[in-house]
């Protein structure tokens, strides 16, 4: 009869490989929350976090305005300051998609989104204290700054979970982002509510709470390991890639998983440096491509963001009673919600049976 423990030892290696990877670690999980909620949080909460209190905003404007010059400001001013308000946002998360490259190559993807705070911190202290400071200037760098944070992170996020998860976990890892970015964009919708921070009073504060999950993210993050792949291929450090690894899978034996890199990136350097137009004449790729560029546009041409930065606008002149607006708003992101659980559901219940069909 064998000894058990030698009996468990051949179990172990007769395993499939594939199984064997399948498994969601205390490590795995804790830094994907961790990272997403520091990260992809901040980008929804920002989005929807101007909504509720713009009309206290815009009499905080008027009111510097008056102040400052002994004169109204008037509703066309009014309105290109508050325009530039919202629109700061989005220009800001332009440029920090274009900073992506540059900065996952040269301080890691895990390090990078620690970076990526600083872009946080700093415009949460300037929208809290703009109130005090009397500058509604201050609002407007201060969006620009964070929208920064929302580019970077809505790109490194998911690269950062990609190389963290093993394969058949990617799909609903992936979609994590999303979750907390509906999250995020639902929080604010509550903190807006009139009776919590939605006023004349509360409204900065509310602007600067976007500054804790980055916080948070900063405290704890620097525990978690960096991805594996860009220790062994960008870095060249094959050491603490294993471990990096061990500590992900929950297993010492990732020499399987090493090697498959390896041979990624000898076939990513046979192929050379992709270009846009190399890929755009690539005929193989081209459907793919042109799948990925359709739902991208329809995602963003639908006036999702627009109806998160003006709901309660657009709700008043829909003839919703002024009471019940902010409930509906809240219901929105609710909806929201539910609808990105459902699909982190149905991403994991696709790769069980994937799984289980092979």
């Amino acid at each position: 009869m064998r000894a058990p423990n030698k009996a468990m030892a051949e179990n172990e290696k007769c395993k499939d490989p594939a199984e064997k990877q399948g498994r969601l670690t205390t490590v795995l999980a804790l830094s994907t929350l961790i990272s997403a909620f520091g990260s992809s949080f901040q980008y929804g909460y920002n989005v929807a976090v101007i909504n509720s209190p713009a009309p206290y905003m815009q009499e905080f404007y008027n009111t510097t305005h008056m102040e400052r010059y002994k004169t109204e400001m008037g509703q066309n001013l009014l309105t290109l300051l508050w325009s530039l308000s919202v629109s700061m946002y989005p220009l800001g998360g332009f440029f920090g998609s274009l900073m992506v490259a540059p900065l996952v190559n040269h301080l890691g993807r895990k390090g990078t989104l620690l970076f990526n705070n600083i872009f946080s911190i700093v415009p949460a202290v300037m929208m809290g204290a703009s109130e005090v400071a009397k500058s509604y200037e201050i609002i407007i760098v201060a969006r620009f700054i964070v929208g920064i944070c929302a580019g970077l992170s809505s790109n490194v996020v998911p690269m950062y979970f990609g190389e963290l998860s093993p394969k058949n976990l990617r799909g609903a890892l992936g979609i994590v982002p999303e979750l907390f970015i509906t999250i995020g964009i639902l929080s604010a919708q509550v903190l807006g509510i009139r009776n919590i921070l939605g006023n004349s009073e509360g409204w900065p504060l509310m602007l600067g709470l976007t500054g804790i999950p980055a916080l948070i993210e900063l405290l704890l993050l620097p525990f978690f390991p960096e991805s594996p792949r860009y220790m062994l291929i960008q870095k060249g450090d094959e050491k603490k890639a294993k471990k990096a690894l061990q500590r992900l899978r929950g297993w010492d034996d990732v020499d399987a998983e090493m090697t498959e890199m390896r041979l990624e990136d000898q076939s990513e350097r046979a192929e050379g440096r992709l270009t846009v137009f190399s890929l755009l004449s690539q005929r193989s790729l081209r459907w793919q491509l042109i799948s990925v560029v359709v739902m991208n546009m329809g995602q963003q041409l639908s006036g999702v963001n627009a109806i998160y930065y003006y709901a309660d606008s657009i709700y008043s002149s829909a003839g919703v009673n002024e009471n019940d607006i902010q409930f509906v708003t809240v219901g929105t992101g609710a909806v929201n919600v539910v609808m990105a659980v459902a699909a982190v559901s149905v991403s994991k219940i696709r790769a069980q049976r994937r799984r289980a069909a092979i």
